[in-house]
């Protein structure tokens, strides 16, 4: 597999998981990061693309784009964001990627609020929102029959190897 797709919410996992690969396996594959791009404010999502969805659409079907032609050559790329399973399925058809494994990295609410109080102190993230998102992408994935790497009781080496697993099937 030489395309590896991470999406989940804050507090899953998937950046540290990302971090963690690219600091100690930099040589072995090419680390992305959806969020490296810059997020803009919603009213700029709104004017630019019509919406905060249509905005994550159109920079998720860009991004793929991009990591294409490395894909294509069977470089190992790994590329995590917060993007929608839908929209990554819809781009990879888009750049006519079928060799990827989209990931949906998740945790339960307690761990995910554990994670983003205690470990990054950013309180205001574990809200209801958030938690509804992670609860979306949760149900989006099981009906896409996606695989979904439960972090809450794993170790970040434990998340690492499960995904440097993939990678090299």
């Amino acid at each position: 597999m030489s395309l590896i797709i991470l999406t989940g919410a804050s507090g899953s996992g998937k950046t540290a998981i990302a971090e963690a690969i690219a600091r100690d396996h930099a040589g072995r594959l090419a680390v992305y990061h959806f969020d490296s791009i810059g997020i803009p404010s919603l009213d700029a999502m709104v004017r630019d693309h019509g919406s905060p969805e249509a905005w994550q659409r159109d920079k998720t079907i860009e991004w793929v784009a991009r990591l294409a032609p490395q894909a294509h050559k069977g470089k190992a790329i790994l590329f995590e964001g917060q993007m929608r399973p839908s929209f990554v399925i819809e781009a990879a058809l888009a750049a006519r990627i079928d060799d990827y494994r989209l990931i949906l990295v998740d945790c339960d609410d307690a761990t995910r609020t554990h994670r983003l109080s205690a470990q990054r102190g950013r309180p205001e993230l574990a809200d209801a929102n958030m938690m509804n998102w992670a609860a979306y992408l949760r149900r989006e994935a099981q009906a896409s029959g996606l695989e979904i790497l439960d972090t809450s009781h794993l170790s970040l080496k434990q998340s690492v190897d499960n995904v440097l697993r993939r990678l090299i099937d």
